[in-house]
């Protein structure tokens, strides 16, 4: 499965496109739009995105976990060096300490997260400030082609402007269309 991100430059643009997508089979499910428009995508039934989309709450909830992690083994292993709880301390608080440590971080990381733009959307700010909709189309393989075909043939105002192979990774990059020159 892929993500194919499209610019569309009006909301009446973003519809139509959003009615021929499902006309080819893909669900409100793998279709997202971003804008800073979100009544108008409301008005228009066109369904927009989710914190998960537009927050790096999951790629910070990771980070945030791996550091507390690391975290709770240091702690762990300060504990049992120096036995602050006497020599006789069961085995089962080392375990709660990684525990505990590794939930508070992925805590502390997901509210750091939800406080900042995705990562992998940041190169389209710009374009979504300037009113434009940033569509996002999770397509299996099968249908790939089809919406690659379809967005060509009937919406040349919308451009391919990335395509995400790993969305479901936070840490993955996406690969960024090249527009073509003019006689190349």
């Amino acid at each position: 499965m892929k993500c194919f991100y499209y610019l569309a430059p009006t909301l009446e643009s973003t519809h139509q496109i959003s009615d021929d997508l499902h006309e080819v089979g893909v669900m409100d499910w793998f279709l997202h739009v971003i804008s800073k428009d979100e009544a108008g995508l409301k008005r228009e039934h066109i369904h927009s995105s989710n914190y998960l989309e537009t927050t790096d709450i999951v790629r910070d909830g990771l980070i945030g976990a791996n550091l507390g992690f690391i975290a709770a083994v240091i702690a762990a292993g300060l504990v049992m060096l120096l036995e602050p709880f006497g020599p006789e301390t069961p085995k089962v608080i080392y375990f709660f300490v990684v525990v505990v440590l590794t939930l508070f971080g992925a805590w502390v990381g997901g509210l750091t997260g939800i406080d900042k733009r995705n990562k992998k959307l940041k190169r389209f700010q710009g374009d979504i400030d300037a009113g434009k909709y940033l569509i996002l189309i999770y397509a299996f393989k099968e249908q790939e082609d089809v919406i690659r075909e379809m967005m060509r043939e009937k919406h040349g105002e919308a451009r391919l402007v990335a395509i995400d192979r790993r969305f479901l990774n936070p840490f993955s990059g996406l690969r960024r269309r090249r527009r073509r020159r003019a006689g190349a």
